[in-house]
């Protein structure tokens, strides 16, 4: 197949492990003086936005940084928990760039594009050394280097973390850079604002339109290049692992404005989150998959089994990871762990009340720590209690935040029984298309982390999310804006009274009085979970023709009714919570729509999108190379009409095949 003539990936030439390289070394550059008179806006204050932000305030640029929260530090970021990967062979076990390179090829199931992976793999390790440098406290072995730990879809230990708040220390060591430039003043940041819409001018991308949350007051902001570093989309299912204000508006209201939408129907489920336990929840909680390295995850092999875990004795047990994939076991990518449980639930083995769990058990390498602290302290014969207390202690020590979180909320004890867990919504890998450099297809917009579609194909290998923001923000942006830029150093700053600020003001204020003027009788919420059950019932972990054909007749009848029926209290110019939720769900809905249009057409089973009509013998994604090896990019032409670009994926350096992990 061709790729689309309205996609250029700007690839450069050269082979795989020369193409970042040289390209660093011919990129058009702008000098110190011009950076000062070139402004650029930041989107998200996540790992991606803030990293981004303050590289390119250090360098020069006039940085204005807008994020939604009342700090930076409450952005999503801060809810990873495993660890971040880096291609570093601390652990001297095989590890490599290219081993990298290939187990995240292979884990996105042969859907992304060779070279921005190979990209990431290459700069990987230079994130630990920043965030060290930054003093992020990575964990550490005796003698003080740091310490790695193993993640799905590899055989090597090549994550780094924080016990079970990486994310939230990173994002530390990235805000404390970010704050360093506020204070200096090479940074504004507008926080408790949120982008309402883009501005193009001429083409190109030239500002957003953003409202202050706390006033209700409409703002026209001038940029001569605009960095959306707002997160994925995963609330569309209104459960998901993301936080409340997770949502898609920024990149929805580009691609309205021209910016393709790659792959949107690939959704991420994470295999290790705590059950759904009634209809009053608003979100799931995901304990860490970094769990999945010591525990051991089964079932009762009798259905229906009552009998409480410890009571089940090891004989009657079904470790089926371990039995269906010897070779990873329990650390399988999570596109197929989650599958996995979901088949054991269905066939009636799941545990707890809803029999919709699978047990993640820590009691075999509790053992075996205990065992090695024992040895390590001369205890010779220690008691079995001596044995347990040793290996709690070293389990607290690498997961104790996660296992007193779940204590908390499911009021049972991990360290005595096994954890239930089910797979949920957590990450979403398409997203807005972008180029080698990053921008979409509006000159002057970029796409940076979880916003964009580049990194992971079908499927996100575990701790890659938090090296592709940091590898965007730190070390991939920083040069490849700078082509883009170099040829704006002649265009002064447009003021913002121009008519395309006007026009897209206008057209902003025009949606908040329909949506206040409605005055229905259904909240916000009810749409938003009634989309949610229409997309995780026809487009979630399995998905087949008729029902998505139902999914997009259901979701156009709820745009419908959302427009006709919704209630939205209180007014325009003040603190109105609930007209922030009503935007947003407004194009969930739409978004909502494009996923279901974008999974019928894809006619094949690939990482964490599952045709059930193409799978193997052995219920594994059957993908179909010769019709479907493509990025979905779709053009928004105009209410439920979507024109699908594709562009080829072509693997000059690894060999499609049948994903393995038996």
């Amino acid at each position: 197949m061709a790729t689309s003539s309205k996609l250029n990936a700007k690839i450069p030439d050269g082979t795989l492990e020369s193409k970042w390289t040289k390209y660093r070394s011919t990129v058009h550059l702008v000098n110190p003086a011009n950076k000062r008179s070139l402004e650029i806006i930041v989107v998200g204050t996540g790992l991606a936005g803030s990293s981004a932000a303050s590289s390119l305030a250090e360098m020069g640029y006039k940085v204005k940084v807008f994020c939604f929260q009342d700090s930076p530090r409450r952005a999503h970021s801060i809810a990873a928990q495993g660890g971040v990967n880096a291609a570093k062979n601390y652990q001297n076990d095989g590890d490599s760039v290219y081993r990298l390179f290939y187990d995240t090829i292979k884990g996105g199931d042969y859907r992304a594009r060779e070279a921005n992976v190979h990209r990431l793999a290459e700069v990987s390790g230079n994130i630990i050394d920043q965030c060290v440098a930054q003093g992020v406290p990575f964990a550490r072995e005796y003698g003080g280097t740091l310490s790695n730990r193993s993640f799905g879809g590899t055989q090597v230990q090549r994550t780094f973390y924080a016990a079970g708040q990486t994310g939230q220390q990173l994002l530390l060591g990235a805000y404390s850079a970010l704050q360093r430039q506020v204070g200096m003043g090479a940074v504004k940041l507008m926080a408790r604002h949120e982008m309402m819409d883009v501005v193009n001018i001429d083409g190109k991308c030239r500002g957003i339109i953003a409202r202050d949350l706390i006033t209700g007051k409409l703002e026209r902001h001038f940029g001569h290049a605009v960095l959306l570093c707002t997160g994925g989309y995963g609330n569309v299912f209104y459960l998901s692992t993301n936080a409340m204000g997770c949502n898609v508006t920024a990149a929805w209201k580009a691609h309205k404005k021209g910016a393709f939408f790659g792959n949107p129907c690939y959704t991420q489920i994470h295999p290790t989150c705590i059950p759904v336990s009634g209809d009053h929840q608003s979100k799931l909680t995901l304990m860490s998959e970094s769990l999945r390295n010591d525990g051991r995850i089964w079932v009762p092999k009798k259905q229906g089994d009552t009998r409480r875990p410890n009571e089940i004795p090891e004989e009657e047990r079904d470790y089926y990871l371990e039995r269906r994939y010897p070779a990873f076991g329990n650390l399988v990518p999570r596109d197929v762990a989650s599958r996995a449980a979901k088949e054991r639930c269905d066939a009636g083995y799941g545990v707890g009340t809803s029999k919709m769990a699978v047990y993640l058990d820590f009691a075999f390498n509790t053992a075996r720590y205990g065992t090695i602290e024992a040895t390590k302290n001369n205890l010779h014969n220690p008691s079995k209690e001596e044995i347990i207390r040793l290996g709690k202690e070293v389990v607290k020590e690498k997961y104790g935040n996660l296992f007193d979180m779940y204590k908390q909320i499911t009021g049972e004890d991990p360290y005595e029984i096994p954890m239930r867990i089910y797979p949920a919504v957590h990450y979403t890998m398409g997203g807005l298309w972008v180029d080698y450099n990053l921008m979409t297809t509006v000159p002057g917009l970029y796409a940076l982390g979880e916003a964009n579609f580049s990194d992971h194909g079908a499927n996100r290998l575990g701790a890659s999310a938090l090296m592709q923001g940091l590898a965007d923000g730190y070390f991939v942006i920083p040069y490849t804006i700078g082509d883009y830029l170099s040829d704006e150093i002649r265009t002064k700053s447009i003021p913002t009274d121009h008519e395309a600020f006007v026009k897209a003001e206008a057209e902003v204020q025009e949606r908040i009085t329909k949506l206040l003027s409605i005055k229905g009788t259904k909240s916000v919420d009810s749409f938003h979970k009634r989309l949610g059950k229409i997309m995780w019932d026809k487009c979630g972990m399995a998905r087949n023709a008729s029902g998505l054909q139902s999914a997009i007749l259901e979701i156009q009848q709820l745009k419908k009714e959302f427009w006709l029926d919704v209630r939205v209290p209180g007014e325009a110019n003040e603190f109105n919570p609930e007209l922030e939720k009503a935007h947003r769900v407004a194009d969930f809905i739409e978004l909502g729509e494009l996923m279901c249009i974008d999974a019928l057409t894809r006619n094949e089973s690939c990482g964490g999108h599952f045709r059930e009509e193409y799978q193997t013998a052995d219920g594994e994604a059957l993908r179909d190379d010769d019709n479907y090896a493509y990025v979905a990019a779709w053009e928004y032409i105009a209410d439920s009409n979507f024109e699908l670009h594709k562009e080829e994926l072509k693997y000059e350096n690894i060999k499609l095949a049948q994903r393995n992990y038996a």
